[in-house]
C-alpha cells in the first residue's frame, strides 16, 4: 500500500501527518518506508533528526542518477534506517529544487513509479510526503501512489483549495494513474469547542466529501516532538493527540 499526503496549501502539517502515520505503522508491526520529497526535508529531519548539508543521500541523488544514466543503467536510492523499528526513511534535501526543472524538461514523471515497484517486496507500507505544490515531485507520487490523503485545516481558504484540489486529482486519475483512490480528507488541527471549524465540517460532509471521522487535535505536543526528532507514538504514546493518530492509522487499515 502506498499513500502520498498531499495538499497545495502550506502549513497545514502534512509532514507531521505523513511521518506520524509511518510511525504508528511501524510501530504496529508492518514494514514501514517514509520517501520525503520536499526540497524542505522536514519529514527528513524529524525522523533522523538531519539538516543541511549533513543530511545523508536519497532520492536527490536518484533523481541525478536518472538525469545522467545511460541505457539499460538502473538508478538506485540509499535508503537509510531510522532509530525506529521497522520504519525506515528516503531522505530529501534541498537540490530538489535545482533538479526539478531538469527532471520536467526530460519527462522522467515515472520514474519514482519504477523505483516504488521495486522497493515494493521490502516494504508493506510506503509513505509519501510531498511539497506544498502540484509540480513534478507530487505528481511523481501521485502516479506512484495507491491512495491520497489531504490534509484539512477548517479555515475558508483551505476549503475553496479543497475544491480545485480534489478536481485535480480527479484529472490526475483520468490521465495518469485510474487506480489512485482518495482515501480521505484529514482534519487537523481541530478545535471542537469553536463553533466555525465544527459548522465547516458538517458542510463537507453535506456534500458528501470524504471527511475521516477521526479529527486530529491541535497540541503543543506536536512541536515539542518536532524538536525532539521523534514520532508521538515513541515520545508520548498515551497522549490524546497519539491516540487520535494511532484511531486514524486503524481507520485506515481497517478500510482496505
Amino acid at each position: 500500500m502506498r499513500r502520498v499526503v498531499f495538499n497545495q496549501k502550506g502549513g497545514v502539517g502534512k509532514s507531521s501527518i505523513a511521518c506520524n502515520l509511518a510511525a504508528v505503522s511501524a510501530a504496529a508491526g508492518y514494514r514501514t518506508l517514509l520517501v520525503d520529497l520536499d526540497s524542505q526535508a522536514n519529514s527528513t529531519h524529524y525522523l533522523s533528526g538531519f539538516c543541511g548539508e549533513d543530511i545523508p543521500l536519497g532520492i536527490a541523488d536518484f533523481f541525478k542518477q536518472v538525469l545522467t544514466g545511460g541505457v539499460g543503467k538502473r538508478p538506485k536510492v540509499k535508503v537509510i534506517e531510522t532509530p525506529f523499528a521497522n520504519l525506515d526513511l528516503v531522505t530529501a534535501s534541498a537540490e530538489l529544487a535545482d533538479l526539478q526543472p531538469k527532471l520536467e524538461a526530460k519527462h522522467k514523471i515515472t520514474r519514482l513509479r519504477r523505483l516504488l515497484d521495486e522497493l515494493g517486496g521490502d516494504y508493506e507500507r510506503i509513505y509519501m510526503d510531498t511539497p506544498p505544490a502540484l509540480n513534478f515531485y507530487t505528481v511523481s507520487a501521485l502516479i506512484a501512489a495507491d491512495r491520497v490523503l489531504i490534509p484539512f485545516d477548517c479555515d475558508s481558504f483551505s476549503r475553496q483549495a479543497l475544491y480545485a484540489l480534489l478536481a485535480e486529482l480527479d484529472e490526475m486519475r483520468e490521465d495518469h494513474n485510474e487506480h489512485l483512490r482518495v482515501e480521505g480528507i484529514v482534519v487537523n488541527q481541530f478545535l471542537p469547542q469553536a463553533a466555525l471549524p465544527q459548522r465547516m465540517l458538517d458542510e463537507l460532509i453535506a456534500e458528501s466529501l470524504p471527511v475521516l471521522p477521526v479529527y486530529l487535535g491541535s497540541s503543543v505536543k506536536m512541536r515539542e516532538s518536532h524538536q525532539a526528532c521523534t514520532p508521538l507514538i515513541h515520545l508520548e504514546p498515551k497522549h490524546r493527540l497519539t491516540r487520535q493518530f494511532v484511531a486514524l492509522h486503524d481507520l485506515l487499515e481497517s478500510a482496505d
